[in-house]
């Protein structure tokens, strides 16, 4: 990929861990450090949204951030590296839903610089790949999705959902998180990825009903937002969710985050923004 792909109009990281080998540092424009965690996993999250803040166009073969984003390079290979830094990926089951034939990884969403990024996944001993980790608050994943196929998935789901997923279970190795009665408990998910299954890394990638989810939490995380040109509306007929859903908040406790840096790449703008939590 060219050097200096994104101009940096904004970096104002101060944290000290990891950063990036140079080849992807010349690419990126600048270094991502990631800090040693201590406790719960480092948690980000990567959407693309419109100018008027959808995050899909809800219509057949048009559901997930591709189309929102245009499908623009520089967005697909910043989704790439957020991949190869993970050591887990969280997506919620509408978003598998929506693209079922989808694998959370690195070389699947952007194949040119696989190489790059597997070796990236080996300098920071994480595994070839990360674990692909499904929200379902009720069990209702489609058992044929490729990601349950892969032999690393967890589904975090509830008591009513953990009795669904194991009718539907038979013949698939994907192992079930009882985390909660009515609602999965987003703290105690990230507290059992840490302490089972090894996880430094948590990359959230949607859908809106999770980042909800994540925002109520209070727990503190990063955000990598990438801003299309793209106008895409909404009406009675086509109902586009926006960036967060599921949860609303009142005037003076509303979640405030940080600008860490802004990047742009012709039209398009990357902003990367910090949660302290609470």
């Amino acid at each position: 990929m060219p050097a200096d792909w994104f101009d940096v109009l904004v970096e104002d990281e101060t944290a000290r861990g990891i950063g990036l080998p140079p080849a992807l540092r010349d690419v990126y424009g600048g270094d991502w450090k990631i800090a040693t965690p201590s406790g719960l996993p480092h948690l980000y999250v990567n959407f693309v949204v419109s100018r008027d803040g959808r995050v899909s166009f809800r219509e057949p073969g048009n559901m997930g951030g591709g189309a929102v984003s245009n499908f623009d390079r520089r967005d697909q290979w910043l989704v790439g590296l957020l991949r190869a830094r993970a050591d887990a990926i969280l997506v919620g089951d509408a978003t598998v839903r929506a693209e079922p034939d989808h694998v959370w990884t690195a070389e699947h969403i952007f194949p040119a610089d696989a190489p790059s990024f597997q070796a990236l996944r080996q300098a920071e001993r994480r595994a070839p790949r990360p674990i692909q980790v499904i929200l379902s608050q009720n069990g209702d994943v489609p058992m044929d999705a490729a990601s349950l196929a892969s032999g690393d998935a967890l589904i975090a789901t509830t008591s009513t959902g953990a009795r669904r997923l194991q009718e539907h279970k038979e013949g698939l190795s994907f192992e079930i998180l009882e985390l909660g009665e009515a609602e999965v408990d987003i703290a105690r998910l990230l507290k059992t990825l840490a302490e089972r299954f090894g996880v430094r890394t948590l990359l959230c990638e949607g859908g809106p009903r999770v980042y909800g989810s994540l925002l109520r939490s209070g727990l503190g995380f990063d955000e990598f937002l990438t801003l299309s040109p793209l106008v895409i509306g909404s009406d009675e007929r086509n109902v586009r969710p926006s960036l967060v859903e599921g949860a609303a908040f009142a005037s003076g406790v509303a979640p405030s985050s940080t600008l860490i840096s802004l990047r742009r790449g012709g039209d398009y703008l990357y902003l990367r923004s910090r949660y302290p939590g609470a």
